[in-house]
């Protein structure tokens, strides 16, 4: 017998505990917010907040890198090309290691 699990995901206006219709991201005084709107009060948030949108300067958003991401320094790259050489990988002085070799050195250690 087959069986078919379903998740629906509704969405609950933060403001009047109706129905939402969409979530809006944005953000104040270094900190990031989200909250759910209907359509009503989402056109409400809007109209407030444009008059200083438009005014407003854009900052380009910062890439931040999580603990633990999996990015290697340049040192731990060097020391991936040695392991590869060392264990018969064919590996380039420079440029990108591919991720089957990384994936086997991280396997090693």
């Amino acid at each position: 017998m087959a069986t078919k699990t379903v998740t629906l995901t509704e969405l609950i206006d933060d403001l009047d505990g109706g129905k939402a219709d969409r979530t809006i991201a944005f953000s104040w005084d270094g900190n990031a917010y989200e909250i759910d709107l209907s359509k009503k009060n989402a056109s409400v948030f809007e109209k407030t907040v444009k008059p200083y949108l438009e005014v407003a300067r854009k900052v380009p958003r910062r890439a931040t890198r999580q603990a633990g991401s999996g990015r290697r320094t340049q040192r731990d790259l060097a020391a991936v090309r040695e392991w590869a050489r060392a264990n018969g990988h064919t590996v380039s002085d420079r440029g990108r290691i591919a991720a089957a070799i990384t994936a086997a050195y991280d396997a090693a250690h």
